[in-house]
């Protein structure tokens, strides 16, 4: 029995509505495509959308469009749990200082394997997925990235002497060479890079992808640094998301303790970006479906815009 006109009707109504709202959008996002075509785009990729397949797909898809829009993009990713989870199923154990992993020869090649293997490849997978071309490379590939050994000082709790740490194969940048990345993206393609750096000897070490992120803004002058994480963006004294801050206000923030904690370096890795050449920065609440696209191509980005001064 064929089903009622009427209900026919409906569904055509429907689909047409539907239809004119996704349209809607499309028009409300062609100020933001003008602003940004042709601009380079840093995303720091970590945290839970890295790890939450409904997000990572997602992500993947939001970094295909910015491209298939004239935007280029270039993606820096994290991969701490990955790695730990090889360490464990080799029995290797890790001692964190600062967040950071004290990291021995045995350990970074371990470090490297699957930063700049399975997890580089797999980050670049989702793109190609979802019709673009990525390119996963490692800071090391084009000597793009020249790092050097990090070392942090900790105060013994009795005594109040300052010691330096050393955290072994755990490095800084200190010199981008960005001609690998303008190489690809000239030619159609998104680069992935895995936050691996090498020093001046050849040594191999492990740079967080944060920092790594953060230098490389810099370097190619980007419109923005998108950083994906966990937490909202930097919130007030009362909890309220703060949307925009100068860089000056930023350090005020720091120096008065209303940015506390794990926000501290994430902010200063913001700072340390628009001072070496990128345009803003954002902390982004990478928990948010496309909260890229939302960053970008609305006017009310989930996260905190950082500008130079």
């Amino acid at each position: 029995m064929n089903q009622p006109t009427s209900d026919k009707t409906g569904d055509i109504v429907q689909t047409m509505k539907e239809a004119q709202e996704r349209a809607a959008v499309l028009a409300q996002a062609l100020p933001f495509l003008r602003r940004y075509a042709g601009d380079t785009i840093v995303v720091k990729y970590g945290g839970h959308a890295m790890v939450d397949d409904s997000l990572s797909n997602a992500f993947g898809h939001d970094i295909a469009l910015l491209k298939l829009v004239g935007i280029n993009p270039v993606v820096v990713h994290g991969g701490g749990p990955q790695i730990s989870a090889m360490l464990t199923r080799l029995q290797i154990p890790s001692t964190f200082v600062d967040g950071l992993r004290i990291t021995d020869a045995a350990m970074v090649d371990v470090i490297e394997m699957v930063l700049a293997g399975k997890v580089n490849k797999q980050v670049a997978g989702l793109i190609n997925q979802a019709g673009a071309l990525a390119v996963g490379i490692s800071g090391k590939d084009g000597g793009l990235i020249t790092a050097r050994r990090l070392r942090r000082k900790v105060r013994d709790a009795d005594s109040q002497i300052e010691e330096v740490l050393d955290l072994g194969f755990v490095g800084e940048p200190v010199r981008i060479d960005p001609r690998v990345l303008y190489a690809l993206s000239g030619s159609g393609l998104i680069p992935v890079v895995a936050p691996v750096g090498i020093g001046e000897m050849g040594e191999t070490y492990n740079i967080n992808a944060d920092t790594a992120a953060g230098a490389i803004a810099g370097a190619v002058n980007a419109t923005r640094l998108l950083m994906l994480t966990d937490v909202p963006g930097v919130l007030d004294e009362s909890g309220v998301l703060i949307p925009e801050l100068t860089a000056e206000e930023a350090k005020r923030g720091i120096a008065n303790g209303m940015i506390s904690g794990g926000m501290i370096p994430k902010v200063e890795t913001c700072l340390e970006a628009v001072r070496a050449g990128a345009r803003a920065a954002v902390i982004l609440d990478g928990r948010v479906p496309h909260a890229c696209l939302l960053e970008l191509f609305t006017e009310a980005g989930p996260g905190t815009l950082i500008r130079g001064e």
